[in-house]
């Protein structure tokens, strides 16, 4: 909500005053809010009371671990091997118990596995002699096994403590806590900050790319009108280029003509020519005389009518040779104009 919110709605704005004497931020009232400590604080014990007893567990198997590979590489005492023999068979036995004993469970009637009880099962524990002397000596097996795992942590997380005595790694590990807590407090909020920056990158580079696309949108319609400019001035000079190419091509193309009829026709022969076409213009004169007299000729034949089957013979002559004249006046005719 905003002030203006507040100030638009004066009634509401009282409601939220008087409901704060009664709830707090979060919307709990006291007796809600003291419930819901005291439950987590009764959280917070049981939790503790099981990672303890999950500790002591998980120290106690990794004891037998340890002393199962020590002893496949060196020889072991036999009171040590007793020992972790004894302290096996009671964790086994017990564990077989608690998954026997039906008092954890919601099914009361639910039939147990091989037909066991926790009772038969406990009678499987170790002899009461070999268990009382192994919880005299665990609390100092359990001590120095705690002791080592303590050292060798101190050493993996600061390294530089790894050649200094025992027990100064271990006054430096009662301060561990500590700087375990004050460094997970350092990555939450190294890793709070990482995720607001990485928001931070993420609409920086959403603004970026937005002005990147508008940048190249009038980067294009910029391109595209001078592109249009410039296409028309690029026309232009392409044009005048080829018609400057065009007009250069027809030049030496004359020129190659020019010289060639100055190689073709040289004096003699321009002299000989001259000859060939005196000699034809008298033969064209010649056949024009000779195809007026034969069109003069054809036009009496023809006044005498198709009666007479021999002047139509000489008539059909008279037309070829007169075609063939013709063919002969239109070749001279086009030699003469070349």
């Amino acid at each position: 909500m905003t002030e203006e919110d507040l100030h638009q709605n004066p009634q509401f704005c009282r409601l939220l005053a008087s409901l704060s004497h009664h709830v707090d931020k979060t919307g709990l009232t006291a007796s809600v809010k003291k419930e819901l400590e005291k439950a987590e604080q009764n959280l917070k014990t049981q939790r503790r009371i099981w990672l303890q007893s999950e500790g002591l567990h998980r120290a106690l198997l990794e004891m037998i671990q340890d002393h199962t590979a020590r002893k496949a590489h060196a020889a072991v005492t036999p009171d040590e091997n007793m020992f972790y023999e004894t302290m096996e068979r009671c964790l086994l036995v017990a564990k077989c118990a608690k998954l026997l004993d039906p008092s954890n469970t919601t099914e009361k009637d639910k039939p147990s596995i091989l037909g066991l009880t926790p009772q038969q099962v406990m009678e499987l524990m170790p002899s009461e002699n070999n268990i009382q002397k192994m919880k005299a000596t665990l609390p100092g097996a359990l001590e120095e096994h705690l002791k080592k795992k303590c050292c060798s942590f101190l050493s993996y997380y600061e390294p530089e403590w790894d050649d200094q005595s025992e027990s100064l790694k271990l006054s430096k590990f009662s301060h561990l806590p500590a700087k375990l807590q004050d460094d997970q407090k350092k990555a939450a909020a190294l890793e709070e900050s990482t995720r607001e920056k990485k928001v931070l990158i993420q609409r920086v580079t959403e603004q970026y790319l937005s002005e990147m696309t508008k940048c190249v949108q009038i980067m294009q319609s910029f391109i595209l009108e001078n592109h249009l400019k410039v296409q028309a001035d690029l026309d232009k000079m392409n044009l005048d280029y080829l018609e400057g190419k065009c007009e250069l091509s027809l030049q030496k193309i004359m020129a190659e003509i020019a010289a060639i009829r100055l190689e073709t026709y040289t004096p003699d022969t321009i002299s000989a020519h001259k000859e060939i076409r005196k000699h034809l213009e008298s033969e064209l004169s010649t056949y024009r005389e000779e195809k007026r007299s034969m069109e003069l000729k054809l036009s009496s034949f023809e006044v005498l009518g198709k009666d007479f089957e021999a002047l139509v013979e000489e008539y059909g002559k008279i037309r070829e040779e007169i075609e063939l004249k013709n063919w002969a006046i239109e070749e001279l005719s086009k030699f003469n104009e070349k």
